[in-house]
């Protein structure tokens, strides 16, 4: 290699980096065989804890069951080792579970059409805003000043090249305040970052009043027991149905919208048509990526549509079924509303009311930070610590936190509690 590329040694190969990103070498352990890499990895692996050895309250990604019928759906290897599917006839089973996906979001969501996904709920904000300033052309959004801070970092990043500004709303009661805006859209969740539903019709009607497209940001599951954001013009979500926490992803961003606007719509879209004898098939009919078109006409560059995340979700839903989700979202509820009992029974503030889903705000009595930290050496994953409020706590309570677990953390963050005292 050196000889073709008339080179005398291996550093005049990176000559072109700057020094100071220069390393001496990677610090990497000594070889060994492949029984001693298990057990080493073995090793690492030991020190992870499944939820029921550590139950954990944190919100935003949450511990949800997946029937086994999901893994093995999933696994089938025409799921599991399927990409891009750019040769429809070659890929029809992946595009009609693709078509199946956007169906049963679009049902769930209330819009008229849905994409085949993007990366999860944060990307599918920024690439709402960005469609929002394609159709609107006003250079401004407005979001709420309490929306998760991994979503608000990824739609800074989204619209500052695209010069696109952001108006950060107050909140009240945990709920955003907006008298009046005029900009290319305004973006409200419900259930939203504080877990509070939001069913408001001020800032609806703010963003009709002054030709503002609405994004709206919600929950899967919380739409099988409320009414979908019909008055919507994009909803968005994180789709975490079927698929496992997996530290942290990864996920899939949910991404509908009004017929009006499919054009404008980033990602692809799966559609059902007819082959030359007249047999139902199914084919990519919208892709303006630019991998597929000129590059100022592309509405997005995301590259990947988490289509194997996607089909765990169509999986999910379809075991499940319509009842199995209300049963679910019911559960999720009442699990939540009941810790939140529990913790006021203890001596903790429930700030913002009880008009929550499976999420809600909690203030400690006494310093959260040190009541996480204590908690965590008793096997206790508790709640995000939030910094807008003096410490407040935010708890994701799922189907998985049946009472006897529930019961089991509230006895030791008393205990805890106590000992902080």
């Amino acid at each position: 290699m050196m000889d073709f590329l008339s080179i005398k040694n291996i550093d005049e190969l990176f000559e072109d980096l700057p020094p100071e990103v220069r390393i001496d070498g990677l610090n990497l352990p000594p070889a060994m065989d492949e029984r001693d890499v298990e057990n080493k990895i073995r090793e690492i692996l030991s020190k992870n804890k499944t939820f029921y050895e550590m139950p954990s309250f944190l919100p935003i990604l949450k511990p949800h069951y997946i029937p086994a019928a999901v893994y093995e759906i999933v696994a089938r290897q025409e799921f599991y080792t399927s990409y891009t599917p750019y040769q429809a006839e070659a890929s029809q089973g992946m595009l009609q579970a693709l078509f199946e996906y956007q169906s049963v979001v679009a049902e769930l969501t209330g819009m008229d059409a849905a994409n085949a996904s993007m990366y999860d709920s944060a990307t599918a904000l920024g690439e709402a805003a960005l469609m929002a300033e394609r159709i609107k052309k006003k250079g401004s959004i407005a979001i709420p000043s309490n929306i998760s801070y991994r979503k608000k970092a990824v739609l800074k990043n989204y619209v500052e090249g695209a010069g696109i500004r952001i108006f950060e709303m107050p909140y009240e009661n945990g709920l955003p305040i907006l008298k009046k805006f005029d900009g290319s859209a305004i973006y409200i969740e419900s259930p939203n970052f504080f877990g509070l539903i939001d069913d408001r019709k001020e800032i609806i009607e703010n963003a009709s009043d002054n030709d503002a497209l609405l994004i709206f940001g919600t929950d899967p599951l919380f739409l099988s027991i409320f009414n979908p954001p019909e008055y919507a013009d994009i909803v968005i979500g994180e789709g975490y149905l079927g698929n496992p926490m997996n530290f942290g992803g990864p996920l899939l961003g949910i991404f509908t919208c009004k017929r009006e606007y499919i054009r404008y719509m980033p990602g692809r879209i799966i559609g059902a048509t007819v082959d030359k004898e007249g047999k139902r098939a199914f084919t990519p009919i919208l892709q303006t990526r630019e991998q597929h078109i000129r590059r100022g006409k592309a509405t997005s560059n995301i590259c990947s549509n988490e289509a194997l995340c996607a089909v765990s979700f169509l999986a999910y839903v379809a075991v499940m079924g319509k009842n199995g989700l209300r049963r679910i979202a019911i559960q999720n509820e009442k699990n939540a509303h009941y810790m939140a009992l529990q913790l006021e029974k203890i001596g903790f503030e429930i700030p913002f009311g009880k008009k929550f889903f499976n999420e809600f705000v909690a203030v400690s009595p006494v310093n959260a930070k040190k009541l996480n930290e204590n908690l965590l050496k008793k096997g206790i994953q508790n709640g995000l610590l939030l910094d807008e409020i003096e410490n407040g706590i935010l708890y994701g309570v799922t189907e998985m936190h049946d009472k006897a677990i529930i019961n089991n953390a509230v006895e030791k963050i008393k205990e805890t509690m106590e000992e902080i005292e």
